[in-house]
């Protein structure tokens, strides 16, 4: 029991604070407008209009000298991870409508290519059949090169969730690395197995 109290006495509980990163504002740049209503924020701007539900009982979001904060209104783990969450996503929406968001795709194979027309985009991915898929109308594709896709938009989830289920008809295989990766994605290749 002594040796228990000692223990605890070499490395005391840590006290418990509310989450760094909500802890800091969210500055609103010129041209963006911002609405708070009782259980949602809407963040308008050159990109589009972009909204985030939150519950009161949870979180409280304030605008003070054009920034947004973001503070928990409880103690409980619960209240300040949700804290931290929406200072990011709220982060998110104001970066979202000012500056936008991107994902580019890089298409690696003999005859694979992407040729975006209007809201479709068309893909050769080595199947018997072109895949056709269908972009939000929130977000736009544009193909500079036949091995290239850049999806772009306001909303950086969507934007995200596009870009996995465009990846996700051919990803990248681990012999010769064939299919449809991320620009920045570093595919490790194994080796072939030697006679």
């Amino acid at each position: 029991m002594v040796w228990v109290a000692k223990l605890s006495e070499w490395f005391p509980k840590k006290v418990k604070n509310m989450s760094r990163i909500a802890k800091m504002p969210i500055p609103i740049p010129a041209g963006v407008q911002v609405e708070i209503q009782k259980t949602t924020i809407k963040v308008s701007g050159p990109n589009g209009i972009l909204s985030q539900s939150y519950k009161e009982s949870d979180i409280a979001v304030k605008m003070n000298n054009n920034e947004i904060n973001v503070s928990p209104l409880g103690s409980s783990s619960h209240c300040r991870a949700m804290s931290g969450t929406m200072r990011s996503l709220v982060s998110n929406m104001v970066h979202g409508v000012t500056s936008g968001f991107e994902k580019k795709l890089s298409l690696v194979g003999v005859g694979y290519k992407a040729q975006a027309k209007g809201s479709i985009l068309n893909l050769a991915l080595g199947f018997s059949h072109p895949v056709n898929y269908e972009i939000p109308k929130e977000l736009k594709a544009t193909t500079p090169s036949p091995t290239e896709i850049i999806i772009s938009g306001a909303d950086k989830q969507v934007v995200g969730q596009v870009a996995a289920e465009i990846r996700s008809y051919r990803p990248p295989e681990p012999y010769k690395g064939k299919g449809v990766r991320y620009s920045d994605e570093i595919v490790l290749l194994k080796e072939t197995k030697k006679k």
